[in-house]
Order: C-alpha cells, then sequence, then structure tokens
C-alpha cells in the first residue's frame, strides 16, 4: 500500500499605508493512497474488479443507467436477480461483460473514494483605520458517499426494543418518484414499496453523490471606537463586532447539509451569528 500526503500552507502580511493592513493564510493537503498489491483472485475477463492500483477507500458498485420504463423492458433486459421480482421503476444497471445476467462481476470502481483525498482552507484578514474584517473558507474534494437506505427509505419498518417503527417520506423523495402518473426513468427515486427492494438498494451509481464542498466557515466585522472617544471614559478599548460560523456552503448537492453525507436525518450543522462588544478597562 502506497500513500502520497504532500501537504502545504502559505501566510501573507502586509502593512499597506494610511492605516490599511491585510494578512491572508491558506493551506492545501492532498492525502491519497493505493494498493499494491490485494489477496483476490486473477481476474483475468474482469480485470475492473482488481483493487490493485486503487485507493484503500475505493468503493466498486454497479453503473445504474436508469429506471426501467416498463415490465417489458424488465423482460428483454439482462436479468436483475437479487432476491426479489425487478419491476417497472426499478433500478436497470449495466452489463458490464455482456453475459446477459448482473452479477458481482459487474461491479466496477464507481466515485472518488469515501475520505476526501483533497482538504483545503484559505482566508484573509484586513483592517482600514477603526474596521476590521475577516473571513475564512474551508473545503474539501474528491470525496463520494451514498445516500443511507436504511435510514432514508420511505416506509421502512424496523424494530427498536420490540417497538414497530415505521419511516417518514423526506420531501426530497416525495418531490421526485417514480410512478405510473411520473413514469419519470431518471427520478431521484424508485417506485415506492413497504420495505426496501434489494435490487434497489445495491452499492449502485444512483445513489452516489459528490462530498465536495466549499464553506464560508467564519466570518467577522468589528469596529474600534477611536482613542479620543475611549479615553474620555476611562476605557482602554472598546470594539463592537458581529460574526457568525457555517454562515454559507456551496456544493452540488442539494437535498440537506453535504458534511451530512448520506444520512439526512441527524443533526444539522449550525448556522451560528454573533453581535457583541469588547471592552478593556
Amino acid at each position: 500500500m502506497g500513500a502520497y500526503p504532500p501537504d502545504y500552507a502559505i501566510d501573507y502580511s502586509e502593512n499597506i499605508g494610511s492605516g490599511f493592513w491585510i494578512q491572508g493564510r491558506a493551506n492545501f493537503t492532498y492525502a491519497s493512497s493505493r494498493f499494491l498489491v490485494y489477496e483476490e483472485p486473477i481476474y483475468d475477463t474482469a480485470p475492473w474488479k482488481s483493487h490493485v492500483g486503487y485507493n484503500i477507500k475505493q468503493r466498486w458498485g454497479y453503473i445504474a443507467e436508469r429506471l426501467f420504463v416498463d415490465d417489458v423492458e424488465v423482460y428483454n433486459s439482462p436479468t436483475q436477480q437479487f432476491g426479489e421480482t425487478v419491476m417497472a421503476g426499478d433500478i436497470k444497471y449495466r452489463d458490464i461483460n455482456g453475459d446477459g445476467r448482473i452479477t458481482p462481476l459487474d461491479q466496477v470502481p464507481i466515485g472518488y473514494p469515501t475520505s476526501p483525498e483533497i482538504v483545503y482552507g484559505f482566508g484573509t484578514s484586513m483592517g482600514y483605520k477603526n474596521f476590521d474584517l475577516s473571513v475564512f473558507f474551508q473545503g474539501l474534494a474528491r470525496e463520494s458517499f451514498w445516500l443511507d437506505l436504511e435510514s432514508t427509505s420511505p416506509f421502512r419498518m424496523t424494530t427498536n426494543g420490540g417497538e414497530q417503527l415505521k419511516n417518514h417520506v423526506l420531501q426530497a423523495y416525495a418531490d421526485d418518484y417514480w410512478s405510473e402518473e411520473n413514469p419519470d426513468p431518471y427520478a431521484l427515486w424508485p417506485r415506492l414499496s413497504t420495505s426496501l427492494h434489494p435490487n434497489n438498494s445495491q452499492t449502485s451509481t444512483w445513489f452516489m453523490r459528490n462530498g465536495a464542498f466549499l464553506r464560508l466557515k467564519n466570518a467577522e466585522l468589528g469596529y474600534t471606537l477611536p482613542r479620543r472617544i475611549t479615553d474620555r471614559a476611562k476605557l482602554t478599548k472598546v470594539r463592537f463586532y458581529m460574526n457568525g460560523t457555517n454562515l454559507f456552503v456551496w456544493s452540488g448537492f442539494k437535498l440537506w447539509d453535504v458534511e451530512m453525507a448520506g444520512d439526512g436525518l441527524g443533526y444539522p450543522i449550525q448556522r451560528v451569528v454573533n453581535f457583541g462588544a469588547q471592552i478593556s478597562f
């Protein structure tokens, strides 16, 4: 197993006349790994199954093409047997090896590793006379995650301490699922059922998402009263400020906060805004 962990950091500071100053900082980490040797069968006819050369957090799964349009298409497509009958509205997988069946030999490396290969941040602090401003951005890239079907599957029944519990329907799924009235082959959720259909719960590209994001992690704006005012009040320093944490996030994933990954039912990351004053005597 090999690893590649470059790590960089940059700091900048300068005073520019007339009371203006600025500082900047940035960091960047790229951490990856790959299998040099892996104990596995010899995949002469399915080389895509080999782990050699891939990241240790790489996942294998099926390539999902779309949802089946109707039962005729199911009948005329490669056989998908995962324990229950496949019907219109279920996920259609690609027959990679062309043998007319969907089996584990059709699983290929999909997405990025489940741990980010790139983590970075950058920010600046600046001031002009009595005003100051600081911001810091944080992000990551080259990471994939999968929606947690066990937690988010609509109507799924579970048992907790002898009590029967039923999942509710997330608004995102309620707004975009396959049905006979809405036979969208690219709907977010396949046909509804009272249990998690084994065909649709296979690891695949259907429920895979890109975990990359950029977040405005911290920002603060401040104003310090002039000395002529604080001296009259016999104070050393008075500074008013407002700051915030987790203010904005930019991501291609829109169902819930991307840092919650596959389970949108957990406690979300909080946006916090503060107003205050610092008074020194």
